[in-house]
C-alpha cells in the first residue's frame, strides 16, 4: 500500500467515525469500481432510485449499472430533455426508495456541504426519498465546516457554472464573487450536520478523485 493509499485509509476511517456520530452510515472504498459495487450492494432488488445532477455518479458509470441490472424500477432523470417533463421527474424523485447524489464538500468533523441552483437536488436530500446514498471522493474533504463551504463556493461552483454555460461572474474568471445573479448556481446553500431519525442517509467514501 503506497502513502497516499495508507493515509486516504486512515483519513476514511476518521470520517466513518464521525460520520456515525451524525447518525449516518458510512463505508470507505479505495476505488471507484469498489464503491460501485458497495452501492449496489445497498440497494435492495425492487427499488425505485433516482439520482441528482452528479458527475461523480455519471463518471463512475452508475446509471448503466442501475440500468443493466434489472431488478430496479429506474428514474432516468437523463434520458428527459422537455422542461416540463424534466420537472415532473424531480417531483418524482421524493417517492423513490433511493436518490443517489454527491456533494461538494465535507468537512472532516462529518458536516455534508451542498450547494444548488434549483434547490432539487438539497430538497431531496432534506426530505422525500426513504433512503439517500452519497458517493464523496477524498478530494472534496476539508478541514472544516468553514473550509468546506468555502470549497463548494470556490471550486465546484465556478466548475459547474462552466458545465451549464450560465450567466454567472464565476463562469468568466473562475472565482466566487458572493453575487446574487439571477442565475447563481449558489442560491440554497446545505449543510447535513445530522440525519434525524437515524441512518436515512448514507456515505460511500472514496479513496480517489471525483467529480469536482
Amino acid at each position: 500500500m503506497s502513502p497516499l493509499q495508507t493515509r486516504n485509509r486512515l483519513l476514511g476511517e476518521k470520517l466513518i467515525k464521525n460520520l456515525k456520530r451524525r447518525h449516518i452510515e458510512a463505508h470507505y472504498c479505495a476505488t471507484a469500481d469498489e464503491a460501485v459495487t458497495k452501492v449496489m450492494e445497498l440497494i435492495a432488488d425492487g427499488s425505485t432510485v433516482t439520482w441528482g445532477g452528479s458527475m461523480t455518479v455519471r463518471d463512475m458509470g452508475l446509471p448503466e449499472a442501475l440500468r443493466k441490472r434489472g431488478t430496479l424500477h429506474v428514474l432516468d432523470r437523463d434520458l428527459i430533455t422537455d422542461t416540463q417533463e424534466k420537472l415532473q421527474m424531480y417531483l418524482r424523485a421524493f417517492t423513490a426508495d433511493v436518490y443517489l447524489t454527491s456533494a461538494n464538500a465535507l468537512s472532516e468533523d462529518g458536516v455534508i456541504v451542498n450547494i444548488d441552483g434549483n434547490g432539487n437536488r438539497v430538497a431531496a436530500i432534506t426530505w422525500g426519498p426513504k433512503k439517500v446514498i452519497f458517493i464523496i471522493g477524498l478530494n472534496k474533504v476539508a478541514p472544516t465546516v468553514e473550509d468546506a463551504v468555502a470549497r463548494a463556493r470556490g471550486t465546484a461552483s465556478p466548475i459547474n457554472a462552466q458545465r451549464f454555460d450560465i450567466d454567472t461572474p464565476c463562469r468568466l474568471d473562475g472565482a466566487c464573487h458572493n453575487c446574487n445573479s439571477v442565475d447563481s448556481i449558489c442560491s440554497y446553500i446545505h449543510l447535513l450536520r445530522n440525519s434525524r431519525g437515524g441512518n436515512r442517509h448514507t456515505v460511500v467514501l472514496v479513496g480517489e478523485p471525483l467529480g469536482y
